[in-house]
């Protein structure tokens, strides 16, 4: 069942029908991490360059390697900060579309059944925000066990498996069923949503791919919400 659903999933982000929420979450998820990334690096310019310079200027000439060394320390941990800020960053952009991403799903592919309503535009962005709060706080403690090797990618994959199997699951859910009763099902299937959730979370490793994350997420968990109901 979540096989399936995640084969029909990856098809259908880049079906013609959903070409255009396509685009609009590839574009504005671009924007926003190329912004973050000028953030992040002025922040740590301003805050850390200062005391970096004056220590390495202390250093003797021999200990100039050290310059290099802490050049490719701060990128890597630059990169590695914005990389744990994907999903979350991912999530907020698509969060603007990903209500018409799964009325063209439910329109073409379960026409026979009630059609599912979007949350009201108030309640998706606090919910929104509640996620990429949850999500940041949840990533920073794998950034911080960034130096354990290994260790933090499992944290990484586990709690973002975790988080968008629920998160999306509720999503999908509640179109039909209500916020409420969404958790509810969610609950009585806790099983397949974490399976779910790590299937996207495998996502989150692609790279580029891993830009639409939530947009597979969604689709993935409508075909998964169908095939549950009908069980």
């Amino acid at each position: 069942m979540i096989f399936t659903a995640a084969l029909r999933a990856f098809a259908d982000v880049f079906s013609p029908a959903i070409r255009r929420v396509f685009w609009k979450v590839l574009g504005l998820t671009i924007l926003a991490l190329v912004a973050l990334w000028l953030l992040v690096r002025e922040m740590f310019v301003t805050w850390f360059g200062p005391v970096i310079e004056t220590y390495l200027t202390g250093l003797p000439e021999w200990a100039g390697w050290l310059t290099v060394v802490a050049g490719f320390v701060a990128a890597f941990g630059l990169a590695a900060a914005v990389a744990m800020l994907i999903a979350p960053v991912s999530a907020i952009m698509a969060g603007l579309f990903l209500d018409d991403a799964a009325e063209i799903i439910e329109q073409r592919d379960y026409a026979q059944d009630a059609p599912g309503k979007a949350l009201p535009l108030s309640q998706s962005l606090l919910s929104s925000l509640r996620f990429f709060l949850i999500v940041v706080a949840a990533n920073l403690v794998a950034l911080l066990l960034l130096l354990v090797p290994g260790v933090n990618l499992i944290i990484f994959f586990l709690v973002n498996g975790y988080l968008l199997g629920r998160e999306y699951f509720e999503f999908a859910a509640s179109r039909i069923l209500g916020a409420d009763q969404a958790r509810a099902f969610r609950a009585a299937n806790a099983g397949t949503v974490l399976v779910a959730g790590f299937v996207v979370a495998l996502f989150l490793f692609i790279p580029i791919l891993n830009l639409l994350t939530p947009l597979f997420a969604a689709i993935l968990m409508v075909h998964l919400n169908k095939a549950l109901a009908k069980r």
